[in-house]
Protein backbone atom coordinates (compact mmCIF):
# COMPACT_ATOMS: atom_id res chain seq x y z
CA UNK A 1 0.00 0.00 0.00
CA UNK A 2 2.95 2.60 1.16
CA UNK A 3 4.85 1.40 -2.02
CA UNK A 4 1.13 2.84 -4.00
CA UNK A 5 0.96 5.47 -2.63
CA UNK A 6 4.56 6.87 -3.30
CA UNK A 7 3.95 5.78 -6.72
CA UNK A 8 0.70 7.56 -7.39
CA UNK A 9 2.52 10.78 -5.66
CA UNK A 10 5.44 10.23 -8.35
CA UNK A 11 3.13 10.42 -11.32
CA UNK A 12 1.94 13.51 -10.17
CA UNK A 13 5.27 14.87 -9.80
CA UNK A 14 6.32 14.03 -12.76
CA UNK A 15 3.56 14.72 -14.92
CA UNK A 16 3.32 18.19 -13.55
CA UNK A 17 -0.41 17.95 -12.51
CA UNK A 18 -1.37 19.42 -8.87
CA UNK A 19 -3.08 16.99 -6.22
CA UNK A 20 -7.06 17.77 -6.28
CA UNK A 21 -6.34 20.03 -9.22
CA UNK A 22 -6.63 19.99 -13.09
CA UNK A 23 -4.00 22.26 -13.20
CA UNK A 24 -0.21 21.39 -14.19
CA UNK A 25 2.13 22.98 -11.49
CA UNK A 26 3.66 25.59 -13.72
CA UNK A 27 -0.39 26.54 -14.43
CA UNK A 28 -1.19 26.39 -10.49
CA UNK A 29 1.91 28.26 -9.78
CA UNK A 30 1.11 31.40 -12.13
CA UNK A 31 -2.76 31.39 -11.32
CA UNK A 32 -2.30 34.37 -9.06
CA UNK A 33 -1.46 36.55 -11.76
CA UNK A 34 -5.29 36.50 -13.17
CA UNK A 35 -6.53 37.34 -10.34
CA UNK A 36 -3.95 40.55 -9.56
CA UNK A 37 -4.66 41.48 -13.45
CA UNK A 38 -8.20 41.36 -12.82
CA UNK A 39 -7.50 43.58 -8.87
CA UNK A 40 -5.30 46.22 -10.56
CA UNK A 41 -7.69 46.21 -13.89
CA UNK A 42 -10.74 46.72 -11.47
CA UNK A 43 -8.88 49.35 -8.96
CA UNK A 44 -7.57 51.59 -11.68
CA UNK A 45 -10.87 52.03 -12.80
CA UNK A 46 -12.09 52.84 -9.48
CA UNK A 47 -9.27 55.16 -9.49
CA UNK A 48 -8.78 56.15 -6.05
CA UNK A 49 -7.74 54.33 -2.28
CA UNK A 50 -8.80 56.23 0.55
CA UNK A 51 -5.87 55.44 3.24
CA UNK A 52 -5.97 56.53 6.77
CA UNK A 53 -2.63 56.50 7.89
CA UNK A 54 -1.27 57.96 11.15
CA UNK A 55 2.99 58.61 11.31
CA UNK A 56 3.71 57.59 8.49
CA UNK A 57 2.86 60.13 5.83
CA UNK A 58 5.30 61.05 4.53
CA UNK A 59 5.24 57.12 3.11
CA UNK A 60 2.51 58.80 0.93
CA UNK A 61 3.81 61.66 0.33
CA UNK A 62 7.12 60.25 -1.53
CA UNK A 63 4.94 59.33 -4.52
CA UNK A 64 6.56 55.71 -4.40
CA UNK A 65 3.02 54.45 -4.65
CA UNK A 66 1.70 56.57 -7.48
CA UNK A 67 5.20 55.44 -9.62
CA UNK A 68 4.16 52.15 -9.41
CA UNK A 69 0.01 52.69 -10.15
CA UNK A 70 -0.36 55.84 -11.88
CA UNK A 71 -3.61 55.24 -12.57
CA UNK A 72 -4.56 55.30 -8.69
CA UNK A 73 -4.57 58.44 -7.28
CA UNK A 74 -4.17 57.92 -3.08
CA UNK A 75 -6.13 60.51 -0.82
CA UNK A 76 -5.46 60.00 2.18
CA UNK A 77 -6.31 61.56 5.40
CA UNK A 78 -3.38 61.79 8.41
CA UNK A 79 -3.41 62.51 11.90
CA UNK A 80 -2.56 60.41 15.68
CA UNK A 81 -4.32 56.80 16.31
CA UNK A 82 -7.15 58.03 18.68
CA UNK A 83 -8.48 61.47 16.27
CA UNK A 84 -8.33 58.85 13.15
CA UNK A 85 -10.25 56.01 14.81
CA UNK A 86 -12.52 58.40 16.63
CA UNK A 87 -13.02 59.80 12.43
CA UNK A 88 -13.67 57.05 11.24
CA UNK A 89 -16.34 55.45 13.32
CA UNK A 90 -17.83 58.74 13.71
CA UNK A 91 -18.30 58.91 9.90
CA UNK A 92 -19.85 55.59 10.06
CA UNK A 93 -22.49 56.40 12.50
CA UNK A 94 -23.49 58.96 10.00
CA UNK A 95 -23.62 56.32 6.98
CA UNK A 96 -20.61 57.65 5.67
CA UNK A 97 -18.52 54.70 4.62
CA UNK A 98 -15.34 56.34 3.45
CA UNK A 99 -12.08 54.65 4.45
CA UNK A 100 -10.65 51.90 2.02
CA UNK A 101 -7.07 51.27 4.35
CA UNK A 102 -5.43 52.14 8.08
CA UNK A 103 -2.30 52.09 8.60
CA UNK A 104 -1.43 53.01 12.41
CA UNK A 105 -0.18 52.31 15.75
CA UNK A 106 -2.50 49.55 17.34
CA UNK A 107 -4.41 50.70 20.13
CA UNK A 108 -6.82 52.53 19.00
CA UNK A 109 -6.80 50.02 15.46
CA UNK A 110 -7.34 47.43 18.33
CA UNK A 111 -9.52 48.91 20.77
CA UNK A 112 -12.03 51.31 18.52
CA UNK A 113 -11.86 49.49 15.04
CA UNK A 114 -11.50 46.01 15.38
CA UNK A 115 -13.46 45.80 18.73
CA UNK A 116 -16.70 47.48 17.35
CA UNK A 117 -15.87 45.42 14.20
CA UNK A 118 -15.63 47.54 11.52
CA UNK A 119 -12.09 45.49 9.70
CA UNK A 120 -12.49 43.03 7.39
CA UNK A 121 -10.06 40.20 7.30
CA UNK A 122 -6.71 41.56 5.83
CA UNK A 123 -5.54 38.04 5.02
CA UNK A 124 -7.49 37.32 1.71
CA UNK A 125 -6.86 40.33 0.52
CA UNK A 126 -3.11 39.03 0.47
CA UNK A 127 -2.24 38.53 -3.42
CA UNK A 128 0.89 38.85 -4.14
CA UNK A 129 3.45 35.54 -4.20
CA UNK A 130 6.17 37.45 -2.42
CA UNK A 131 3.73 39.16 0.01
CA UNK A 132 2.23 35.86 1.23
CA UNK A 133 5.12 33.62 1.39
CA UNK A 134 6.41 33.50 5.00
CA UNK A 135 10.03 32.77 4.63
CA UNK A 136 10.41 36.19 3.45
CA UNK A 137 8.83 37.34 7.08
CA UNK A 138 10.79 37.41 10.65
CA UNK A 139 10.44 34.37 12.08
CA UNK A 140 8.92 32.30 9.23
CA UNK A 141 5.82 33.97 9.83
CA UNK A 142 3.00 36.62 8.99
CA UNK A 143 2.21 38.95 12.56
CA UNK A 144 -0.87 39.47 13.32
CA UNK A 145 -2.12 40.94 16.63
CA UNK A 146 -5.73 39.68 16.50
CA UNK A 147 -5.69 35.66 17.85
CA UNK A 148 -7.72 35.29 14.76
CA UNK A 149 -4.93 36.29 13.06
CA UNK A 150 -6.82 37.36 10.38
CA UNK A 151 -7.68 41.28 10.50
CA UNK A 152 -4.39 43.74 11.76
CA UNK A 153 -0.97 43.37 10.07
CA UNK A 154 2.08 43.88 12.15
CA UNK A 155 4.76 44.56 9.20
CA UNK A 156 7.54 46.27 11.41
CA UNK A 157 9.34 44.82 14.50
CA UNK A 158 11.62 47.18 16.23
CA UNK A 159 13.87 46.22 19.11
CA UNK A 160 12.10 48.56 22.06
CA UNK A 161 13.07 49.52 25.43
CA UNK A 162 9.82 47.96 27.12
CA UNK A 163 8.41 50.96 28.51
CA UNK A 164 10.55 53.57 27.00
CA UNK A 165 11.70 55.62 29.75
CA UNK A 166 13.54 58.57 28.84
CA UNK A 167 15.65 60.51 31.12
CA UNK A 168 17.50 64.39 31.61
CA UNK A 169 21.19 63.77 30.93
CA UNK A 170 22.24 65.92 33.49
CA UNK A 171 19.97 64.99 36.35
CA UNK A 172 20.21 60.74 35.94
CA UNK A 173 23.20 58.40 35.49
CA UNK A 174 21.75 55.05 33.12
CA UNK A 175 23.61 52.95 35.08
CA UNK A 176 22.35 53.67 38.70
CA UNK A 177 18.75 52.02 37.54
CA UNK A 178 18.82 48.32 36.22
CA UNK A 179 15.53 47.23 36.92
CA UNK A 180 12.25 49.14 36.22
CA UNK A 181 11.71 48.66 40.34
CA UNK A 182 14.87 51.43 40.56
CA UNK A 183 12.72 54.40 39.53
CA UNK A 184 11.16 53.40 43.19
CA UNK A 185 14.28 55.70 44.24
CA UNK A 186 13.14 58.07 46.57
CA UNK A 187 15.49 60.91 45.12
CA UNK A 188 12.97 60.90 41.86
CA UNK A 189 10.14 61.36 43.82
CA UNK A 190 7.97 64.24 42.21
CA UNK A 191 10.67 64.25 39.37
CA UNK A 192 8.82 61.98 37.18
CA UNK A 193 5.64 62.54 34.33
CA UNK A 194 3.93 59.83 32.84
CA UNK A 195 1.80 59.39 30.05
CA UNK A 196 -1.82 59.20 30.76
CA UNK A 197 -3.14 56.52 28.81
CA UNK A 198 -6.53 57.81 29.52
CA UNK A 199 -5.86 60.90 27.20
CA UNK A 200 -3.46 59.57 25.26
CA UNK A 201 -2.65 56.46 23.34
CA UNK A 202 0.92 57.33 21.93
CA UNK A 203 2.70 54.96 24.56
CA UNK A 204 0.48 52.30 24.17
CA UNK A 205 3.07 49.49 23.41
CA UNK A 206 4.99 51.26 26.28
CA UNK A 207 1.87 50.83 29.05
CA UNK A 208 1.37 47.08 27.62
CA UNK A 209 4.68 46.06 28.17
CA UNK A 210 4.68 47.30 32.21
CA UNK A 211 1.26 46.27 32.47
CA UNK A 212 1.69 42.54 30.96
CA UNK A 213 5.14 41.89 32.02
CA UNK A 214 5.32 39.15 34.50
CA UNK A 215 7.59 40.92 36.51
CA UNK A 216 6.05 44.24 37.10
CA UNK A 217 2.61 44.19 36.47
CA UNK A 218 -0.11 45.83 38.40
CA UNK A 219 2.25 45.92 41.91
CA UNK A 220 4.58 48.19 40.37
CA UNK A 221 2.00 50.31 38.82
CA UNK A 222 0.00 50.54 42.47
CA UNK A 223 3.58 51.06 43.82
CA UNK A 224 4.58 53.68 41.39
CA UNK A 225 2.27 55.73 41.66
CA UNK A 226 0.90 55.61 44.62
CA UNK A 227 4.82 56.48 46.34
CA UNK A 228 6.59 58.37 43.47
CA UNK A 229 4.26 61.49 43.16
CA UNK A 230 4.26 61.30 39.35
CA UNK A 231 2.88 64.16 37.19
CA UNK A 232 0.54 62.52 34.35
CA UNK A 233 0.50 64.43 31.19
CA UNK A 234 -2.02 63.73 28.05
CA UNK A 235 0.60 65.26 25.56
CA UNK A 236 3.53 63.62 24.14
CA UNK A 237 4.48 67.02 22.94
CA UNK A 238 4.49 68.63 26.83
CA UNK A 239 5.97 65.38 28.54
CA UNK A 240 9.11 66.08 26.93
CA UNK A 241 9.29 69.63 27.05
CA UNK A 242 9.01 69.08 30.66
CA UNK A 243 12.08 66.46 30.35
CA UNK A 244 14.43 68.74 28.35
CA UNK A 245 13.88 71.44 30.37
CA UNK A 246 14.65 69.92 33.76
CA UNK A 247 11.27 70.02 35.37
CA UNK A 248 11.32 66.53 35.63
CA UNK A 249 14.24 63.95 35.64
CA UNK A 250 12.32 60.90 34.33
CA UNK A 251 9.36 60.38 31.65
CA UNK A 252 7.63 56.48 32.00
CA UNK A 253 6.20 55.87 29.88
CA UNK A 254 7.23 57.79 27.18
CA UNK A 255 7.58 57.82 23.86
CA UNK A 256 10.79 57.06 22.03
CA UNK A 257 10.50 58.93 18.50
CA UNK A 258 9.35 62.12 20.52
CA UNK A 259 12.46 61.39 22.66
CA UNK A 260 14.68 61.04 19.82
CA UNK A 261 13.81 64.09 17.91
CA UNK A 262 14.29 66.17 21.21
CA UNK A 263 17.56 64.53 21.68
CA UNK A 264 18.78 65.46 17.54
CA UNK A 265 17.72 68.79 18.37
CA UNK A 266 20.32 68.98 21.27
CA UNK A 267 18.22 68.68 24.17
CA UNK A 268 19.37 67.11 27.70
CA UNK A 269 17.45 64.13 27.15
CA UNK A 270 17.84 60.77 26.23
CA UNK A 271 16.42 57.09 26.16
CA UNK A 272 17.86 53.98 27.87
CA UNK A 273 19.80 51.64 25.58
CA UNK A 274 17.93 48.60 24.02
CA UNK A 275 18.96 45.92 26.38
CA UNK A 276 19.49 48.18 29.53
CA UNK A 277 17.15 47.04 31.88
CA UNK A 278 17.02 43.01 33.33
CA UNK A 279 13.41 43.11 32.61
CA UNK A 280 14.77 42.83 29.08
CA UNK A 281 12.67 44.12 25.89
CA UNK A 282 10.47 44.07 23.67
CA UNK A 283 9.47 44.19 20.15
CA UNK A 284 7.90 47.19 19.07
CA UNK A 285 5.35 48.01 16.04
CA UNK A 286 5.20 52.01 16.47
CA UNK A 287 2.93 53.08 13.62
CA UNK A 288 3.47 49.83 11.47
CA UNK A 289 -0.32 48.07 10.98
CA UNK A 290 -2.27 47.68 8.80
CA UNK A 291 -5.51 47.02 8.54
CA UNK A 292 -8.44 46.84 5.68
CA UNK A 293 -11.79 48.75 6.38
CA UNK A 294 -15.11 46.79 5.93
CA UNK A 295 -17.79 48.11 3.27
CA UNK A 296 -14.54 49.87 1.88
CA UNK A 297 -15.37 52.19 -1.60
CA UNK A 298 -12.54 51.36 -3.46
CA UNK A 299 -12.00 47.46 -2.15
CA UNK A 300 -9.77 46.17 -5.44
CA UNK A 301 -7.60 49.92 -4.99
CA UNK A 302 -6.98 48.50 -1.51
CA UNK A 303 -6.00 45.13 -2.00
CA UNK A 304 -3.59 46.56 -4.70
CA UNK A 305 -2.64 49.07 -2.56
CA UNK A 306 -1.76 46.56 0.82
CA UNK A 307 -0.17 44.38 -1.76
CA UNK A 308 2.27 47.34 -2.86
CA UNK A 309 2.79 48.69 0.88
CA UNK A 310 3.75 44.65 1.79
CA UNK A 311 5.58 43.93 -1.07
CA UNK A 312 9.41 44.39 -0.84
CA UNK A 313 9.37 47.25 -2.58
CA UNK A 314 6.91 49.38 -0.12
CA UNK A 315 8.95 47.80 2.72
CA UNK A 316 11.99 49.41 1.27
CA UNK A 317 10.52 52.60 0.70
CA UNK A 318 8.86 52.58 4.24
CA UNK A 319 12.50 51.63 5.98
CA UNK A 320 14.01 54.49 4.11
CA UNK A 321 11.73 57.28 4.18
CA UNK A 322 10.69 56.44 7.97
CA UNK A 323 13.90 56.02 9.52
CA UNK A 324 15.94 58.90 11.19
CA UNK A 325 19.26 59.04 13.29
CA UNK A 326 18.53 57.35 16.39
CA UNK A 327 14.77 56.16 15.25
CA UNK A 328 15.74 53.38 12.37
CA UNK A 329 12.42 51.36 11.30
CA UNK A 330 13.05 47.67 10.72
CA UNK A 331 10.55 46.23 8.23
CA UNK A 332 9.72 41.94 9.44
CA UNK A 333 10.30 41.40 5.99
CA UNK A 334 13.78 40.34 6.27
CA UNK A 335 14.87 41.09 2.08
CA UNK A 336 14.80 44.02 2.55
CA UNK A 337 18.23 46.07 3.87
CA UNK A 338 19.14 46.71 7.32
CA UNK A 339 22.31 48.30 7.19
CA UNK A 340 20.90 51.36 8.20
CA UNK A 341 20.12 49.60 11.87
CA UNK A 342 22.58 50.00 14.11
CA UNK A 343 24.31 46.34 15.86
CA UNK A 344 22.62 47.20 19.29
CA UNK A 345 19.04 47.88 17.66
CA UNK A 346 18.98 44.47 15.15
CA UNK A 347 16.33 42.02 16.11
CA UNK A 348 18.12 38.56 17.69
CA UNK A 349 16.57 35.23 16.19
CA UNK A 350 15.32 33.28 19.67
CA UNK A 351 16.47 35.83 22.14
CA UNK A 352 12.48 35.89 23.14
CA UNK A 353 11.27 39.19 23.28
CA UNK A 354 8.01 40.64 25.24
CA UNK A 355 5.61 41.24 22.61
CA UNK A 356 3.37 43.76 23.11
CA UNK A 357 1.78 43.03 19.95
CA UNK A 358 0.54 39.62 20.73
CA UNK A 359 -3.24 39.36 21.67
CA UNK A 360 -3.21 38.75 24.87
CA UNK A 361 -1.42 41.99 25.75
CA UNK A 362 -3.23 44.21 23.09
CA UNK A 363 -6.37 44.69 25.74
CA UNK A 364 -5.83 47.62 27.94
CA UNK A 365 -9.38 48.31 29.20
CA UNK A 366 -8.28 46.55 32.31
CA UNK A 367 -5.05 48.85 32.86
CA UNK A 368 -7.19 52.07 32.13
CA UNK A 369 -9.70 50.95 34.64
CA UNK A 370 -6.84 50.34 37.25
CA UNK A 371 -4.99 53.50 36.64
CA UNK A 372 -8.40 55.20 37.08
CA UNK A 373 -8.41 53.54 40.75
CA UNK A 374 -4.49 54.53 41.44
CA UNK A 375 -4.51 57.88 39.82
CA UNK A 376 -7.20 60.85 40.24
CA UNK A 377 -7.95 61.97 36.60
CA UNK A 378 -6.14 65.10 36.29
CA UNK A 379 -6.85 68.31 34.41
Amino acid sequence: MIAARAWVFFFFVVTGTVVGSSLPLSEAAESWRAEWDKTVKAAEEEGQVSLYISGYGKVIDSGEFQKAYPKIKVVSVTGSGTQLSKRIAAERRAEKFLADVYNGGGNSLYQVLFLNKILDPIKPALLLPEVRDTSKWWEHKHKYVDKEAEYIFVYEGNVSGGGNPAFHTQQITPGDFKSYWDFLNPKLKGKIVSLDLRKVRGAGGSWGFIYYHPELGEKFIRRFYGEMDVTMSGDLRQAVDWLANGRVALCLPCQGSTVVKAKNQGLPVSDFPPYHFKEGINISSAFGQLALINRAPHPNAAKVFINWYLSRAGQTAFQKIMSIPGDAKNSRRIDVPKDHIPPEEQRKDGLGYFDTDAPGSKDLRPLGKLLSEVIPMQK
